[in-house]
C-alpha cells in the first residue's frame, strides 16, 4: 500500500511482485483542491487496475494435469506388456522398466496413444489436436512433479496479479507455441509435457517487467533475476531427451504474447481516475505511454506472423532442420557422456510355439522370452526394453 499526502489521492494499490519491487508512483500527478474541497475523512480505494484475482484456473490445470496422468497410467496397463514392471505392487499402475522410461511413467506406445506430439500423425494423418493435447501429457512422476510445482509457484502468482483470462490464454498459447517449434523440429521421437507453457509464462513475466518498466521499484535486479533464471531452465535443456525445442517455442510465445495481454496504464492515469470530488488535474495523463504502444503493436505482429509461417511450413511437411543445419544442437549438445541420437526401436521377432526371439536392430542385443497368447503390444514393449 503506497499513502499520499492529505492533497493527493489515497488509494491500495496491491503490490504486482514480491514485497521488494512494489509499485513505484513515479507519475503521479499533483492535485490541487477546487475552492472548497469538503474536510471528509480519508478513504481507500481498491484500484481495479491493480487489484488482486482470487486464483482457482492455476489450481484446476494442476488437478487436470494430475487426473490426466493417473488416466495414462491406468491405460498403460505395464504387467500386461511387459515382464519387469518397476513397483509392481501397484497392479496396472506400476511403471515401465527403468531402462525404457527413468521417468517413472509410461510407455511411449501409451503417452503416443493417449496424444503425444508426433509429428507424422500431425502432418499425414490430420491429426493437429495433438499439438494442444501433449501439453496435459506427462513423461513420469518425476516430470509431472517437476512441471506442476513450477507451475504453482508461477502461475498463481501471476492469475493473483492479472486473472485468469489472461494467464490462461499465455499458457495454453504458448504450450501450443512450444508444440509447433518442436513439431518442426523434433522428427524421430515424440513430445510431452506442460514446459512449454510454463517457459511461456516466464517469457509473459520477463515482457511484462519490460512493458510496464516506470511502474516498478528495483526493476533492474528484478530484470536480471528473471534472465539468469530463463537462461538456466533454457540450458538444462540442452540435455538429450529434453525437448527444448518446446520451451523455446514457448518462451518467445509468452514473450510477445506478454506485450499484448500483460500491459499495464501508468501510474498517473490510474490517479486521475480515482481522484476524489473537490480536486482538479493541473494536467491530464494518457493510459500508456508511446513505447508501450510500440511494444504492442510490434509484439501482436511477430506473433500473428510467427504462427502463420510456422503452420505453414508444418503442415507442408518442412523438416525445420533441412533449412538450420545447427539448430538441432538448440535442443541437445552431445558429449563424451551421452548421445543426442534418438532412434525408434525396431526389433526382428520370430515366434515358435510359446518362445520369442527378439533382435534389436539399432543395437544388435537378442534375448528369448517365453509367453503365452503373446500380443503386439507386447512384442514392442519387450523390443524397446531390448533397445534400451
Amino acid at each position: 500500500m503506497s499513502r499520499y499526502p492529505s492533497q493527493e489521492i489515497p488509494v491500495r494499490l496491491p503490490s504486482t511482485r514480491a514485497s521488494q519491487n512494489t509499485i513505484h508512483p513515479v507519475d503521479s500527478t499533483p492535485l490541487r483542491p477546487c475552492a472548497s474541497p469538503s474536510h471528509s475523512p480519508i478513504v481507500y480505494h481498491e484500484v481495479k487496475h491493480f487489484k488482486k484475482w482470487f486464483p482457482w484456473l492455476i489450481p484446476s490445470f494442476v488437478v487436470a494435469n494430475t487426473i490426466v496422468f493417473i488416466v495414462t497410467m491406468y491405460v498403460n496397463d505395464c504387467p500386461k506388456y511387459t515382464l519387469s514392471c518397476v513397483a509392481p505392487f501397484l497392479g496396472r499402475f506400476s511403471f515401465q522398466p527403468f531402462k525404457e522410461n527413468p521417468l517413472l511413467g509410461p510407455s511411449s506406445t501409451t503417452l503416443e496413444k493417449m496424444g503425444a506430439l508426433d509429428v507424422n500423425k500431425v502432418v499425414h494423418g490430420h491429426q493437429g489436436w495433438r499439438l494442444i493435447s501433449c501439453i496435459w501429457l506427462h513423461g513420469g512422476v518425476f516430470h509431472i512433479l517437476a512441471n506442476m510445482l513450477s507451475l504453482l509457484i508461477i502461475g498463481i502468482r501471476m492469475e493473483q496479479e492479472f486473472g485468469f483470462v489472461k494467464v490462461g490464454l499465455l499458457y495454453i498459447i504458448s504450450g501450443f507455441g512450444g508444440s509447433l517449434l518442436s513439431a518442426l523440429f523434433v522428427r524421430l521421437s515424440i513430445s510431452v509435457g506442460a514446459s512449454g507453457a510454463l517457459f511461456g509464462l516466464l517469457g509473459g513475466m520477463l515482457s511484462e517487467l519490460i512493458i510496464n518498466w516506470t511502474i516498478y521499484t528495483n526493476k533492474v535486479a528484478s530484470f536480471l533475476l528473471l534472465v539468469v533464471t530463463i537462461v538456466v531452465n533454457l540450458a538444462i535443456g540442452i540435455l538429450p531427451h529434453v525437448d527444448n525445442f518446446a520451451h523455446i517455442g514457448g518462451f518467445l510465445s509468452g514473450f510477445l504474447l506478454g506485450f499484448v495481454l500483460l500491459i499495464r496504464p501508468q501510474f498517473g492515469w490510474v490517479s486521475q481516475r480515482y481522484m476524489p470530488q473537490g480536486y482538479s488535474l493541473e494536467s491530464v495523463k494518457p493510459k500508456f505511454k508511446t513505447y508501450q504502444f510500440i511494444l504492442w503493436i510490434i509484439s501482436l505482429i511477430l506473433l500473428i506472423v510467427g504462427f502463420t509461417v510456422v503452420l505453414v511450413m508444418l503442415f507442408r511437411g518442412v523438416n525445420g532442420n533441412d533449412h538450420c543445419s545447427w539448430c538441432h544442437y538448440l535442443s541437445c549438445v552431445p558429449t563424451s557422456r551421452w548421445s543426442c541420437q534418438t532412434q525408434p526401436s525396431y526389433c526382428v521377432s520370430n515366434q515358435l510355439g510359446n518362445q520369442l526371439n527378439l533382435t534389436c536392430q539399432s543395437n544388435g542385443k537378442s534375448s528369448i522370452y517365453y509367453l503365452s497368447n503373446i500380443t503386439e503390444s507386447q512384442i514392442q514393449g519387450l523390443c524397446t526394453e531390448l533397445c534400451n
